[in-house]
């Protein structure tokens, strides 16, 4: 079955004191557009994510959070600014010493002073950012296609039965066309009749001609044929289980040309009719096939 281009993914995974956070959002979009969002320090797990999401999917806007946290005891490392706290120490002693003051500063609040220690990242091991990446965005990509891929059942259910409502559509259309060209030689007939009044006997081999020419000019038989070839495609299509979003937008395109030209040739109100209902159809079966992958 098809799949959705809408869907929801999230996973964690913790590798050797890592933890890595993937969260997934898609919607429709005409190609493949991600968007990250993660934290600078890890921007270089961009290229492994981009990849291993590009490798499953086809089609879809896909929003890719990224939470990373580093557990172990190396993460981080305090750094003093020596020269700064030399500073401050000269700068007190000289105050205590021209103000007769006590020099009460301790350890802890000379390194609590403004800017005198910074809490620092460790620098981190890229090859096993990247692996725990990958198991985490992996997860995550399960999740999101399994969600795509139960809306996208429902999607080809629907589109199923409206590519039988076209088929039916056809069928009554096949079965009008030939009463329309007996119809429009009864009414030559009756007219030509009318118009001579009796006085001149009806040429009927030129009549046959003008029927003929009318039967050519009206048949719709090769739009028929196409028509059903466009449908039993759009079907296989819909129990490929591959990506059909762009096949099927193309068929959706012949199928409103076919009906077109039908419209356009048969000349007769009741097949206008069933033209007009399956270009409706046909209009409801493109909105649809805009969210398959």
């Amino acid at each position: 079955m098809v799949s959705s281009m809408t869907g929801f993914g999230r996973a964690s995974a913790v590798e050797d004191g890592r933890e890595f956070t993937v969260e997934l959002k898609s919607v429709n979009h005409r190609y493949l557009d991600l968007n990250f969002r993660m934290p600078r320090h890890i921007g270089f797990v961009e290229d492994t994510l981009r990849k291993a999401i590009t490798d499953a999917l086809s089609r879809g806007h896909v929003e890719v959070y990224v939470n990373y946290r580093n557990l172990r005891s190396d993460a981080r490392r305090v750094e003093i600014d020596a020269a700064l706290l030399g500073e401050y120490l000269r700068a007190a002693r000289e105050a205590a010493k021209e103000y007769e003051l006590k020099d009460d500063i301790g350890l802890s609040r000379a390194l609590g002073l403004q800017d005198v220690t910074d809490i620092v990242e460790a620098e981190e091991d890229r090859d096993a950012v990247n692996a725990v990446a990958l198991t985490a965005v992996g997860k995550a990509l399960e999740e999101l296609k399994k969600m795509r891929a139960l809306e996208g059942g429902r999607l080809a259910d629907d589109l199923i039965a409206r590519a039988k409502t076209l088929s039916e559509i056809g069928g009554k259309i096949a079965l009008r066309a030939p009463t329309v060209v007996e119809e429009y030689r009864v009414k030559l007939t009756e007219r030509i009749e009318a118009l001579l009044n009796g006085t001149i006997e009806v040429d009927r081999a030129r009549l046959a001609t003008e029927v003929a020419l009318f039967a050519d000019k009206a048949s719709i038989d090769e739009e028929l044929v196409r028509l059903k070839s466009h449908l039993a495609q759009t079907e296989l299509l819909l129990n490929s289980g591959e990506p059909a979003g762009r096949k099927l937008d193309f068929i959706v395109q012949e199928l409103n040309r076919e009906f077109n030209t039908i419209g356009s040739k048969a000349n007769d109100a009741e097949i206008v009719r069933l033209v007009v209902s399956g270009k409706a159809e046909i209009e409801k079966i493109r909105e649809q096939v805009q969210n398959i992958e």
